[in-house]
């Protein structure tokens, strides 16, 4: 980085890309308008959302953090919205950090807004992440496509899910869109939503309208949702049979591996990986981008 010009990387889990901001000390202010024409893939660098790659210590929303872990993902949707937690994007981010040097492969934590997540980097280039516990609130929800709608299971991953069983991945039509969704105090700030199908025994195929990106080649968290939406509705929760349940959960972009132990932990593993880096200018930065 020079004098005239800002750093970034663009990197990819699953297809779910996302542009790159290192910034240790938290010195980038990143607005929300900044953060949408730099995901804009017409007049900007193009991505799903931003990791803006911070120092826990360094950062108001994770300085209480910074004891527990070092880097602090502070994420942005493509909207320029900020979200609790992007599973794909903590897979990358922690790609990253491996790629910058500042950390070897293994196990590390990462801070986010949803809680520090607990990664670890193998050397065939899959990342695994804890993400936590799933939490699955009462009440019933639906949502619908044009005349059409289905009930949809409520989970959050630390950001909110809606997933609907489909006979048809078509059935989510454009998604283009947020899918509208009742009752609106099941989610106050609005949803992910997933549509999903059966392709064999523990394994899923989806497609999903990410609160604030429109549609993705792939969510993370939305995959979580899924395959813990899919084993309540096989029968299959661990807590009540004792045994770990592994789900495959096919996305647009590739595929996730998705594992809910007996205590409720929910493990994700797939690929993340750093495509390109490269520089770009202060003026555009500060006359078209960070007004």
């Amino acid at each position: 980085m020079t004098h005239n010009s800002l750093s970034f990387l663009k990197g990819h889990g699953t297809e779910n890309d996302f542009v790159i901001i290192p910034d240790p000390d938290n010195a980038i202010e990143l607005s929300a308008s900044a953060v949408a024409k730099l995901c804009d893939r017409r007049a900007g660098l193009g991505g799903d959302g931003v990791l803006h790659v911070v120092r826990s210590a360094a950062h108001p929303d994770a300085a209480h953090l910074a004891g527990e872990a070092e880097w602090f993902m502070d994420y942005r949707n493509s909207d320029g919205s900020i979200a609790e937690m992007c599973g794909n994007g903590v897979r990358v981010f922690a790609r990253y950090l491996q790629h910058a040097g500042h950390v070897e492969p293994g196990d590390l934590a990462v801070a986010t807004r949803g809680g520090v997540k607990h990664v670890h980097l193998d050397k065939s280039g899959n990342v695994t992440v804890a993400m936590g516990r799933a939490v699955l609130p009462e009440g019933e929800v639906t949502v619908s496509v044009g005349e059409r709608s289905w009930p949809a299971r409520n989970v959050n991953m630390g950001n909110p899910h809606a997933v609907a069983f489909v006979d048809s991945l078509d059935d989510a039509g454009t998604l283009h869109t947020a899918p509208p969704f009742s009752p609106a105090s099941a989610y106050p700030t609005g949803v992910n939503v997933e549509f999903v199908v059966d392709r064999g025994p523990r394994h899923v195929a989806m497609r999903v309208h990410e609160r604030g990106s429109g549609e993705t080649r792939s969510c993370g968290t939305g995959a979580c949702a899924v395959a813990v939406a899919a084993i309540r509705r096989d029968g299959l929760d661990p807590a009540a049979t004792g045994d770990p349940v592994t789900y495959t959960v096919d996305l647009p972009g590739g595929t996730l591996v998705i594992t809910e132990h007996p205590d409720g932990r929910i493990d994700m593993t797939g690929p993340a990986v750093i495509v390109a880096s490269g520089e770009f200018e202060a003026a555009w930065l500060t006359e078209t981008a960070f007004g």
